[in-house]
């Protein structure tokens, strides 16, 4: 007590004109409208960029949980576009009597780990077995094709991507009159790009035509995009393009994909399996 006495006795003065000031101020904000409607204004400014502020901060700690809530989103309206499911009712004259059913569903997660500059790269994703992942199922993103899953555990899987020496996706080439099918190779150089081989150098192809999958393996569906194609040049001694496509996703900083489950694949296997063996 007898220090908290001796402090206001010794800056008595200092403390009486701080007062004094304070209420000078508060009166002059009060009874002049100039000064008071800048007080306001000011107050109103600052008030505005702290929620700003604020609202910055908490849309960045739910970033996560947003972007996983929007890949159900996308998965649930995939789910339900015709060209994703097997139609059951072939309609010969009314479109509206075509009946469909569910041939692929979705499996959302995340990649946590991943090289682009190996030969054979590989993503790992938070999924596995327990998920219902299996080995052989299709990968994509919402820019485009991944890759195939290689191996899996109870709770990780290894995918085998577009950027290896052997990948072999079967894709097409889009064009006015008719697509045009290939394979999808790598050849190692630049993660931003890939070949289509297998494509006769008699049929024009013109620059920047889309690439989709085909769908003939059952692994994608049909129609996901791939990539446009950026060069052609004809392949010497062969009667064949060289055909370079930019791929549509940069797999250089690919954090979410979706894992494709065709529910008929097993039955299209089995029916490939019957076809007989050429005999020599």
């Amino acid at each position: 007590m007898r220090n908290l006495i001796a402090f206001l006795q010794r800056f008595r003065i200092f403390l009486v004109f701080a007062l004094l000031q304070v209420l000078a101020i508060s009166w002059y904000v009060t009874y002049l409208n100039f000064p008071r409607n800048q007080y306001l204004t000011t107050t109103n400014d600052i008030s505005i960029q702290v929620l700003e502020w604020e609202n910055d901060l908490t849309k960045h700690f739910n970033l996560s949980k947003n972007n996983t809530q929007l890949q159900w989103e996308n998965i649930y309206w995939r789910k339900r576009q015709p060209q994703f499911m097997y139609q059951i009712s072939r309609a010969k004259y009314k479109i509206n009597d075509t009946l469909f059913e569910q041939q692929y569903t979705y499996i959302p997660a995340e990649v946590i780990n991943s090289s682009v500059t190996r030969r054979n790269n590989y993503f790992t994703i938070n999924v596995g077995k327990a998920q219902g992942i299996k080995k052989g199922m299709g990968v994509f993103c919402h820019e485009g094709v991944v890759g195939v899953i290689h191996y899996c555990s109870d709770h990780y899987s290894l995918v085998k991507t577009v950027l290896t020496k052997d990948i072999n996706i079967d894709v097409s080439i889009q064009m006015k009159k008719s697509d045009l099918p290939g394979l999808l190779k790598w050849d190692g150089r630049n993660p931003r790009y890939g070949m289509i081989t297998g494509i006769n150098n008699d049929l024009r192809i013109k620059k920047w035509s889309k690439v989709v999958t085909r769908g003939g393996s059952g692994i994608f569906p049909k129609g996901l995009p791939v990539g446009k194609v950026s060069y052609t040049e004809p392949i010497e001694g062969q009667a064949l393009w060289k055909v370079e496509i930019l791929f549509s996703a940069d797999y250089r900083s690919l954090q979410r994909v979706y894992i494709i489950k065709n529910m008929h694949l097993d039955e299209q296997q089995a029916l490939e399996a019957q076809i007989p063996a050429d005999e020599e």
